[in-house]
């Protein structure tokens, strides 16, 4: 069976915009990779992206967030950082959360930016050219 040449070489994923009450937000870094990028993942078969959403969030960073509160804000497309050749195309969530943030399982890094001014920080395409001007309009959610 032939696949169509739009779903060539895309990574279906979910992914969080989550900013804390100084209006940062929060990225992570895959272990040994260079780019920080949103949290979240590949969304599985018959799964729906908010739930995908939140079990890697349990998975990757330590914090809960209930799929019911999470705020569609898009479907989004950018070259995958860490796939030459490949696409992700992104159901981004703002989420409200609890808990503290902390790497775990591949993340080997978090770190919380200023969306206005992420200085020299390598941001994987989707985070820089997509993400980032939406939290700069201010389509965020603060911790619970």
């Amino acid at each position: 069976m032939r696949v169509p040449a739009s779903q060539v070489n895309i990574i279906r994923i979910a992914c969080a915009m989550i900013c804390n009450e100084r209006g940062e937000m929060l990225v992570v870094r895959k272990r040994g990779t260079s780019a920080f990028m949103q949290p979240g993942g590949k969304i599985e078969p018959g799964e729906a992206a908010n739930v995908a959403l939140a079990r890697e969030l349990i998975e990757e960073i330590a914090v809960v967030a209930d799929a019911a509160e999470m705020a569609f804000l898009g479907c989004f497309s950018a070259p995958a950082v860490n796939e030459p050749g490949w696409t992700v195309e992104a159901q981004l969530f703002a989420v409200p959360y609890t808990g503290v943030p902390v790497a775990c399982a591949e993340i080997e890094a978090i770190r919380w930016v200023d969306p206005v001014a992420a200085g020299d920080l390598v941001l994987a395409p989707l985070t820089r050219d997509a993400v980032l001007p939406l939290c700069v309009r201010g389509h965020r959610q603060p911790r619970r």
